[in-house]
C-alpha cells in the first residue's frame, strides 16, 4: 500500500498540515515514517481524520475523540457516550428553539417597546436569574496549531 506524505493527506482531507502535526502530537494520528523531511501516513488516516471531524462537529473534545480509538487505531466508540452526547444535543436544541421563538415573538410583538412585552420580559428575568445558559460557553484555553 502506498504511503501518503503529509501534503497529500492535507490535500485529500482538507486538514492543514499544521493541524495534522498537532493531531500527531496529541496522539490522534500517527505517521509511519518519513520521506526526507515529510511525514508519511497510511492511507487509512484520511478516514480517521473524517471520524475526528465528525466527533468535533458533534461536540466531542479532542481528548474525548482520542479515547474513541483503540491502541491499534480502530474506532472503539462506546454507545453510552453517543447516547449521552445525543441527549446533550437535545437539551441544547430545546434551549435554542425556546430562545429563537422568544426572540421572534419579541421582534413581531405589538407592544410599544420590547420591555413592555411580557414574553420578552420573562426571557430577561430568566437571564438575570442565571436560568438561561450562555449559548456559547467559554472553552478552556487550548494550544491551537498555527
Amino acid at each position: 500500500m502506498k504511503q501518503l506524505d503529509i501534503a497529500e493527506v492535507a490535500r485529500r482531507s482538507g486538514v492543514p498540515a499544521s493541524t495534522l502535526r498537532f493531531y500527531q502530537e496529541k496522539g490522534l494520528i500517527a505517521s509511519t515514517g518519513r520521506r526526507g523531511l515529510r511525514r508519511l501516513f497510511d492511507p487509512g488516516v484520511v478516514e480517521r481524520l473524517a471520524l475526528i471531524a465528525l466527533g468535533q462537529v458533534a461536540g466531542f473534545s479532542l481528548d474525548e475523540i482520542a479515547r474513541m480509538f483503540s491502541p491499534d487505531g480502530r474506532p472503539r466508540i462506546e454507545r453510552e457516550r453517543l447516547t449521552a452526547k445525543a441527549e446533550e444535543l437535545d437539551r441544547t436544541i430545546q434551549r435554542l428553539v425556546a430562545l429563537r421563538d422568544g426572540l421572534r415573538h419579541a421582534a413581531a410583538c405589538s407592544a410599544p417597546s420590547h420591555m413592555e412585552c411580557p414574553r420578552f420580559r420573562s426571557i430577561v428575568r430568566l437571564a438575570g436569574a442565571g436560568r438561561l445558559e450562555p449559548l456559547v460557553q467559554k472553552a478552556p484555553r487550548r494550544r491551537w496549531p498555527t
